[in-house]
């Protein structure tokens, strides 16, 4: 009869495969890491946010982005009240207030927030979060029946960056839609704002004659040639005096006096001269 074969030599001979089981799981560890480092990294810090939320003052700064002059926010309800005296002290120049959504939301503070950036000195704009499958005409016109844009206000914007949508095709002839409409109600040409890989995916090459405001985070530079965009919000997790929470901050690509030609124009008198 053949004899068992002990107990210390089964477990000498299963130590080198544990060995090499342990690497491997590091190694493919590392490689994932590298690989979503960015995104782990991010997915971390917002964990991190939302656990001290509690215990914010509203007194928070993120330093501003080295290289550019001109700093700006993009709010909406999501941020609760904002002390705009307070936010207007810490560098910002300009604010895009979200107004409306779809066919029939209306963003809850988007009047006081309007009225307050005015009386803060902060230059503002209103943007209205596009939903894809609903169509354009109707989005427009709640926009317009939502925000009473005056000459010194900055532009219109139309954010499009929900992914879920049923028709590329569709989703672009109510975009159009909107940017057209909306052009011709204020007599400005509105800017169209999207994410990176949202815009080279559905929407490159199709409005390239309107002014675009860029999201791409965890980049020392946007990957668009610095031609293709005039905005670019840098980080949707930074902190301002003002606001007790995180904001999306952003840069203009420019001066504060190009910043300011881009208002809406006083109306002509037609009175001759």
């Amino acid at each position: 009869m053949k004899r068992p074969a002990s107990t210390s030599y089964r477990r000498s001979k299963s130590r080198p495969l544990l060995r090499w089981a342990l690497v491997l799981l590091v190694v493919a560890g590392l490689a994932l890491y590298g690989h979503y480092r960015r995104q782990l990294n991010r997915y971390a810090r917002r964990t991190w946010a939302t656990l001290i939320s509690s215990h914010l003052t509203g007194r928070e700064k993120t330093p501003l982005l080295d290289g550019y002059s001109v700093h700006g926010i993009d709010v909406s309800a999501y941020q609760g009240r904002i002390d705009w005296s307070e936010v207007a002290t810490h560098n910002v120049k300009f604010a895009f207030i979200k107004a409306s959504e779809g066919v029939t939301l209306r963003d809850s503070r988007f009047r006081r927030n309007w009225e307050a950036a005015r009386k803060a000195g902060v230059y503002r704009g209103a943007y209205h979060y596009f939903q894809p499958n609903y169509d354009g005409t109707a989005q427009a016109n709640l926009f317009t029946r939502t925000v009473p844009l005056q000459p010194g206000d900055l532009p219109p914007v139309l954010d499009v960056e929900h992914a879920e949508f049923h028709d590329v095709a569709y989703m672009r002839r109510n975009v159009a839609t909107w940017l057209r409409l909306v052009e011709r109600h204020y007599g400005v040409r509105p800017i169209l704002y999207s994410n990176y890989s949202f815009y080279k995916r559905h929407l490159a090459g199709h409005f390239d004659k309107y002014p675009l405001w860029l999201a791409h985070y965890e980049v020392a530079q946007p990957s668009l040639p610095r031609e293709k965009w005039i905005i670019w919000q840098h980080s949707d997790e930074a902190y301002i005096p003002g606001i007790r929470g995180t904001v999306d901050f952003n840069v203009f690509q420019g001066n504060f006096e190009t910043l300011l030609a881009m208002r809406i124009p006083p109306k002509s008198s037609g009175a001759p001269n």
